[in-house]
């Protein structure tokens, strides 16, 4: 899949997470129901280990696109100092296919299956090449921290 640079929607206007926590570089498509996202794996990853990005980090992964669907509505204004966190509450039906190697891009896809206020269901996967690596359904929980 080609990156253009026209497409890439800001991934911090999204998600909270920062560095080392961000194992998502680049959000290239964005609907209410669903998210592409793609990311580098780096050698300094905290989730590399012998050369090879984790299965917590394709978890992680996967957890962070996902939540670019329920975490758009708090980032609406990029300018607003919105914090939230998120919550994995369960995550069923996961197969794990392959680890990523150091300096592969993978490709995550999450579709909304149900959701019911901040709270939802989402079935997700992540490619490297054509690839599969993992597929799974993440139930997630995000809510706005008040001051």
């Amino acid at each position: 899949m080609e990156i253009k640079e026209e497409n890439i929607i800001n991934i911090h206007n999204f998600l909270p997470h920062r560095e080392p926590m961000l194992m998502v570089d680049y959000i290239t498509e964005l609907t209410g129901e669903k998210v592409v996202t793609s990311f580098e794996i780096q050698q300094n990853n905290i989730f590399v280990h012998n050369n090879e990005f984790t299965e917590a980090g394709l978890i992680e992964n996967l957890a962070q696109t996902c939540s670019s669907i329920l975490g758009q509505s708090f980032f609406e204004n990029p300018s607003a100092e919105t914090k939230v966190i998120g919550f994995i509450t369960s995550i069923k039906k996961t197969e794990i296919f392959a680890l990523p190697k150091v300096g592969d891009t993978i490709i995550s896809r999450a579709s909304l299956l149900s959701q019911f206020g901040n709270i939802c269901n989402i079935f997700c996967e992540t490619f490297h090449s054509d690839k599969i690596l993992i597929r799974a359904e993440i139930n997630l929980f995000i809510q706005e921290i008040k001051n």
